[in-house]
């Protein structure tokens, strides 16, 4: 009760002082907090492109219309992922053997990419019983730092082997061996999916993914497999949890060589993910794959009808609703092909994690369709997991330590240095409509005579010392309001107007005496906004990404899946906020200035170069200077809501700046990591 009594003293001490309260929006506006603006707004979005993907899927009846279906969406997978490259030698080598009762376990080492190193434990049978060749089973594992040497991973290689099939269980990137930024001392500063997220900012930039690195890997491991006379070429599964069943599905929808299969506590739909967890790191992310109608069912559909279980868990934090969604659909398009025993699913009462009921579910799945055995297959308890000094298949514990090792971090530098020299040359006569056009459809900005007039709601209005604060709504869209603070010089507007927008939000430099202020008095109408995302709607509750991400890591990852990105939809925000404050100062139908901070401006940056007529003056402050130095520089800090997707491929910042020639002006530029550059 006392805390309730402070709280109402502090307030009437606040009004009896004249203090200002700045912010626009109701703390229950659009049915809940304005933080979660965009949340409900993606959550909105994922339901509409849902039932587009509903109305897609019971249009396919025939075979034929599935297998038109498979290969066009595969090749709009590949296509989100960059592409691959082409098949160099292995130069695979056998570091070492550990002996177990009823199998060995071979070291592995091998490069899926010249000098891009890949590590794995391949666990082979060693009883009499089974005859060579035996099927192989790929085996990615899960987000664990350990990878390849945890021991659910390693039980899972183990139970294979007792049973007649060949296991290899291999770090993914940034796991295990495979840390792929190492410092001074040799000590990876983060793994696992931070290290991923660090990893995928720059490739969205390249028009990659770190889904792109870990599939290739993927394939490549099969390569190795096949290589093998031990190993049967034609009878080829793979199973994976977690971060490893995430890989399961991406391999097994695109590599036809994956006779039998077995994604574990990942499958859901993005519906239920984007309303319960949100978005996960980068790899489990694919561009645009919601617009084009690639949802989770389709990872299982695109490979029917081959054999393919679902492994999943009652509590596990991938919504269970989703995965039966998911199953259900799947089976209904299996029965389309005439091969409904071809998928199943096993459910266990369990959180997330590869429980043995999964891992046993596994093994006797890839016994039936691998060795034509359906059998029950029980885990014994005397499985002796090899310790994390036997698991080590390098002699120093990390692939960056061997001799001209390259890292994801390299070949992301490889490819944007030859992306610049395109660039250069497509941008040296200073660009044209072609190249504008390429902008736009890259950021996602549409032109301005496309973008519909917004609804503004006026609010409370505020007096200060020779001007008026009025509190504007405005909204572009259904599910975005955008708070904003009205500046109007009493002797109206002999100055022009000016648009400002400022990643910390419009209240950053709206006190008395602040940067606005002296705008105001030189006769200039402001308009202080926030772009969507921003200031009173900044989503402060993701914590998935953070620190390194922003706190809002998960919503942008939201508008990636369906193809869209903050800068571009922040950048349409300023075009729209220009054109209604140009009308709203006495209907001038003059250039507008405009003023961005932070990573506002990069935004503000896009709207300005593709809408030139609109502005006459154009400032940025502290905004990032080159989406390259991202790439070079490799870490970096709260640069995913800046990223688009292909970008380097055309243009670069600097490019954007150019066009504008005198008319900007750009203040202490800032590197990756947010800070002003020395130079």
């Amino acid at each position: 009760m006392m805390k309730v009594y402070l709280v109402m003293a502090f307030v009437l001490f606040a009004s009896w002082c004249g203090a200002e309260d700045l912010t626009v929006l109701s703390d229950t506006m659009d049915g809940g907090a304005p933080r979660d603006m965009m949340k409900r707004y993606w959550s909105a979005e994922a339901a509409r492109l849902g039932r587009q993907w509903q109305a897609s899927y019971e249009s396919r009846k025939t075979v034929e219309q599935i297998e038109a279906y498979q290969a066009e969406m595969k090749a709009k997978f590949v296509e989100a992922l960059g592409g691959f490259p082409e098949r160099t030698p292995l130069n695979a080598r056998v570091t070492g053997v550990v002996e177990r009762a009823g199998y060995v376990v071979e070291k592995v080492v091998f490069e899926s990419r010249p000098r891009h190193f890949v590590t794995g434990l391949l666990f082979v049978p060693a009883d009499e019983r089974f005859a060579k060749p035996y099927p192989g089973v790929l085996v990615p594992c899960g987000h664990s730092d350990t990878a390849k040497a945890y021991d659910l991973y390693q039980r899972a290689g183990a139970l294979m082997a007792l049973n007649g099939i060949a296991a290899f269980v291999f770090d993914p990137i940034d796991q295990g061996e495979r840390s792929q930024y190492l410092d001074a001392n040799g000590k990876a500063p983060i793994r696992g999916t931070r290290a991923h997220t660090m990893l995928g900012v720059g490739a969205i930039l390249l028009g990659w993914n770190t889904a792109t690195y870990e599939i290739w890997d993927g394939m490549r491991a099969i390569d190795y497999l096949q290589s093998r006379p031990d190993i049967d070429a034609g009878k080829i599964g793979c199973t994976g949890n977690s971060g490893g069943g995430t890989q399961t599905a991406y391999f097994m929808a695109l590599d036809e060589r994956i006779a039998a299969a077995m994604p574990c506590c990942y499958i859901t739909s993005f519906e239920r993910l984007i309303n319960t967890i949100g978005c996960q790191d980068a790899e489990q992310n694919i561009f645009g794959q919601l617009a084009f109608g690639m949802d989770h069912a389709d990872y299982v559909m695109m490979r029917a009808p081959r054999p393919t279980l679902i492994g999943c868990a009652t509590r596990d934090y991938f919504d269970i609703s989703g995965t039966w969604e998911t199953f259900r659909r799947a089976k209904r398009l299996y029965t389309r092909m005439g091969a409904a025993e071809r998928v199943d699913l096993v459910e266990t009462d369990n959180e997330h994690g590869w429980s043995i009921h999964l891992r046993n579910g596994a093994v006797r799945w890839m016994a039936r369709w691998l060795a034509g055995r359906d059998e029950a297959i029980e885990e014994p308890g005397d499985i002796v997991p090899l310790s994390l000094e036997e698991a080590l298949c390098t002699p120093n514990g990390q692939v960056m330590l061997l001799e001209g090792a390259r890292s994801t971090y390299d070949i992301n530098i490889q490819y944007e240095e030859q992306l610049a020299a395109t660039r250069k040359a497509l941008w040296r006569d200073g660009g044209g409509d072609e190249l504008l056009t390429g902008v736009r459809g890259l950021a996602g900005v549409r032109r301005l005579a496309e973008l519909g007039e917004p609804k503004v709601q006026e609010g409370e209005t505020l007096r200060r010392d020779g001007y008026t604060i009025r509190k504007l709504t405005i909204v572009p869209e259904e599910g975005i309001c955008l708070p904003a603070l009205e500046f109007v010089p009493d002797g109206g507007s002999c100055g022009g107007s000016v648009v400002y927008v400022n990643e910390a939000g419009k209240q950053a430099v709206a006190d008395a005496g602040g940067e606005i202020e002296d705008l105001v008095r030189a006769g200039k109408v402001v308009l202080a906004v926030d772009v969507r995302g921003s200031g009173e709607t900044k989503q402060t509750q993701q914590r998935y990404g953070a620190p390194f991400f922003g706190t809002d890591g998960q919503d942008v990852y939201a508008a990636y899946v369906m193809g869209r990105s903050y800068v571009g939809m922040r950048a349409e925000d300023v075009l729209v906020c220009a054109r209604l404050v140009r009308r709203r100062a006495s209907g001038q139908d003059g250039a507008v200035e405009l003023v961005a901070a932070g990573n506002a401006g990069v935004a503000a940056l896009h709207a300005a170069a593709l809408e030139q007529d609109l502005f006459k003056a154009v400032t940025l402050r502290g905004t990032l200077a080159s989406w390259s130095s991202i790439i070079h520089s490799k870490m970096h800090d709260n640069q995913l809501v800046n990223a688009v997707h292909g970008a380097l491929t055309v243009y670069d910042l600097p490019d954007l700046v150019r066009l504008l020639g005198d008319r900007i002006t750009v203040e202490s530029p800032a590197g990756p990591d947010g800070k002003p550059m020395s130079e």
